[in-house]
C-alpha cells in the first residue's frame, strides 16, 4: 500500500517491507560503492600517505602529530581483521564514505524527499565516496563525521527535540577525534545559532550537555597534545605554509566545481532553499554550516577539498527541491528531466572511477590521462622494488656491517615501505625524522652503517665522514613519481659526526 506526489514520486508515506524501504534502497547504493572499491583496491599498491598510517597503527596512541587518534584505530582494526591486505587496510574508509552516502539520502527523506530525491541526494554524494573511500585516510572519516553532525542538526531542527544536542556533540568530539577541521563545521552551526530562530538553543541545559559530550570525547587527544606541547600545531603551521608556498591552496573557489561536478546546480538549488527559501526558513543554520567554511578556507587559503563534506546537506536539500521542481513541470517533461538529472549524475560517478580509482593497467592511456588529475595514483607504485633494492645493499655490506645496519628513511613512505616489506628479507626496522616516526627514536644502540634513503647528498656529507652512493630507487613499470624523480639517491653512509642524541634533536619535521 502506497500513496505517490506524482508519477516516478513515491511518498515519504509510501509503506514497504524492510528490504524495500527507503532506507534499504540508499544501503543498497551505499554497499554498492564498497563492493566497487573491493573489486579496485588492491590493483596498485599502498599509497604514501597510506604507508604513514599503517605504521601509525602498529602504535596505537591518544594522538600523533599528522592527526587525531581514529585513522589509525582503523588501520589497526584492519591489521587485526585482514592482516596487511591492501583491500582489508583500505575496508573501513570505504565504509566511512558509504555511510555518508546514506546518510545524504536520509536527510533528503527528513526534508520531505521522497525515494526519488533521497536517490538523486545519494548519487550526488557518490563521486567523493569513490574518490575519498579509494584510500585509508583521515580524510574519509572526517567526511562521514561532517555528515553525521548535519544529519543531527536536521534532526533537531525539523524535530525542535533538543536532546539532539547529544548526538550532535557526539558528531563534534569524533570529529575532533579524526580531523582538527571540525572547529570549521562547528564555527557556522554558531554563528546559524546566532542569528536564526534557532538562537534559543542557547539557553537550552542540553546544547551545554552536548558541549560537555563532545569535550569529554575530545579530551583524551587534547591531553595528549598538551603532554607533546601541542605539537600538531606546528604540523599544521608547517602543513598550510607549504601548500600555500607551493600554490595547492590557489583556486579555491573554481575548483569547488571538481568537487560537485554535475551536481552543482543541487548543490545551489540547496544553499538557496536553506538560505532564502520561506519553506527553508526553520533549517536556515544549516546553511550557515556551509557558508562560514567556505569563507573561512577562502580567506585562510585552505585547499579545496576542505570543503567536501559540508555539500551532503547541500545535496539533501536541493534533491528535495528538485523533486518538487519537476513535479510542477507538464508530464511529458517529468520523465525528460528525470532521465537527464540520472544521467548526469551517473556520468559524474563514471568520471570519479575513472580519476580516482586505480582502474586502468599501468602505464596504459587511461593510467597516463588519471595519473596527470590524480598524483596519488603515481605514488602507491614502486614500494615493494625500493625495499627490494635496500635488502640488496644491506646483502652487499661486509657481515661486521649488517650487524649494526639502520635504515633511515627521509620521508614516511620510504620508512613506512622498509618496516612493511622489510621482514621478508630480515631488514631492521627503518627511523626517519618524519611526524611521529621521530618520536620513536633511533633504536638502542644506536646502528654505526646507514642506508641512506631520500637525503640529498649535500646533507649526509654534512652529517657523516662517508658516504657512498650504493642505487637509484626505481620501479618495474618505469613510473616517475617522487622517489624516482624527487630524491632518487640510496647511500651507505658511515661515521657520524655528532652523538646520536645530538643528530637525533636536531632531525626533526614535518610532512
Amino acid at each position: 500500500m502506497r500513496s505517490s506526489v506524482a508519477p516516478g514520486f513515491p511518498a515519504v508515506t509510501t509503506y514497504r517491507s524492510l528490504w524495500s524501504s527507503d532506507i534499504a534502497v540508499l544501503t543498497y547504493v551505499a554497499l554498492a560503492t564498497v563492493i566497487v572499491h573491493l573489486l579496485t583496491g588492491g590493483r596498485y599498491g599502498f599509497q604514501r600517505d597510506e604507508l604513514a598510517t599503517l605504521e601509525d597503527a602498529r602504535h596505537l596512541a591518544w594522538g600523533y602529530v599528522a592527526y587525531p587518534p581514529v585513522t589509525p584505530f582503523f588501520g589497526r582494526l584492519s591489521l587485526e581483521l585482514f592482516g596487511t591486505s591492501l583491500r582489508g587496510f583500505r575496508f573501513f574508509a570505504a565504509v566511512a564514505e558509504a555511510g555518508a552516502v546514506v546518510l545524504t539520502g536520509a536527510m533528503a527523506r527528513r526534508l520531505g524527499g521522497g525515494r526519488w530525491a533521497q536517490l538523486v541526494a545519494a548519487l550526488a554524494a557518490v563521486p567523493f565516496c569513490l574518490g575519498g573511500g579509494a584510500l585509508m585516510q583521515y580524510v574519509s572519516f572526517d567526511y562521514l563525521c561532517w555528515v553525521l553532525t548535519a544529519y543531527f542538526v536536521l534532526r533537531l531542527l525539523k524535530s525542535e527535540d533538543p536532546r539532539w544536542w547529544i548526538a550532535i556533540g557526539c558528531g563534534i568530539g569524533l570529529g575532533m577525534l579524526s580531523k582538527y577541521s571540525m572547529p570549521f563545521l562547528v564555527a557556522g552551526l554558531t554563528v546559524g545559532l546566532l542569528f536564526t530562530d534557532a538562537r534559543h538553543y542557547l539557553k537550552s541545559k542540553w546544547l551545554w550537555y552536548g558541549v560537555g559530550v563532545s569535550v569529554l570525547i575530545f579530551l583524551p587527544n587534547l591531553i595528549w597534545q598538551a603532554q607533546h606541547n601541542f605539537v600538531s600545531l606546528d604540523f599544521l603551521r608547517h602543513i598550510h605554509t607549504r601548500d600555500v608556498g607551493e600554490g595547492r591552496a590557489r583556486g579555491f573557489l573554481p575548483q569547488q566545481l571538481e568537487l560537485t561536478l554535475l551536481a552543482f546546480p543541487i548543490a545551489i538549488a540547496g544553499l538557496r532553499f536553506y538560505l532564502f527559501s520561506p519553506a527553508g526558513k526553520r533549517y536556515r543554520t544549516l546553511g550557515w554550516m556551509y557558508v562560514v567554511p567556505l569563507l573561512l578556507f577562502v580567506v585562510g587559503r585552505g585547499r579545496f577539498y576542505y570543503l567536501a563534506p559540508a555539500y551532503p546537506m547541500l545535496y539533501a536539500a536541493g534533491a528535495a527541491c528538485a523533486q518538487r521542481w519537476v513535479v510542477s513541470l507538464q508530464r511529458p517533461w517529468v520523465r525528460i528531466t528525470q532521465v537527464s538529472i540520472w544521467t548526469a549524475l551517473v556520468a559524474d560517478a563514471l568520471i570519479a572511477a575513472a580519476f580516482f580509482l586505480p582502474l586502468a593497467p599501468i602505464n596504459s592511456v587511461g593510467f597516463k590521462v588519471a595519473n596527470k588529475i590524480n598524483g596519488d595514483l603515481r605514488e602507491e607504485i614502486g614500494w615493494p622494488e625500493l625495499v627490494e633494492t635496500v635488502a640488496r645493499i644491506r646483502d652487499s655490506l661486509p657481515p661486521e656491517d649488517r650487524a649494526h645496519l639502520g635504515i633511515l628513511g627521509a620521508n614516511y613512505g620510504e620508512a613506512g615501505a622498509v618496516n612493511l616489506y622489510g621482514p621478508q628479507y630480515g631488514l631492521p626496522r627503518a627511523i626517519s625524522g618524519v611526524n611521529s616516526f621521530w618520536q620513536r627514536g633511533y633504536g638502542d644502540p644506536p646502528p654505526q652503517v646507514v642506508i641512506v634513503l631520500g637525503l640529498p647528498r649535500s646533507y649526509v656529507q654534512r652529517k657523516f665522514t662517508s658516504c657512498e652512493l650504493a642505487a637509484h630507487t626505481w620501479n618495474r613499470f618505469g613510473v616517475g613519481n617522487e622517489e624516482t624523480i624527487d630524491h632518487p639517491d640510496i647511500f651507505v653512509c658511515r661515521g657520524l659526526r655528532q652523538s646520536w642524541p645530538e643528530f637525533w634533536e636536531h632531525f626533526r619535521y614535518y610532512g
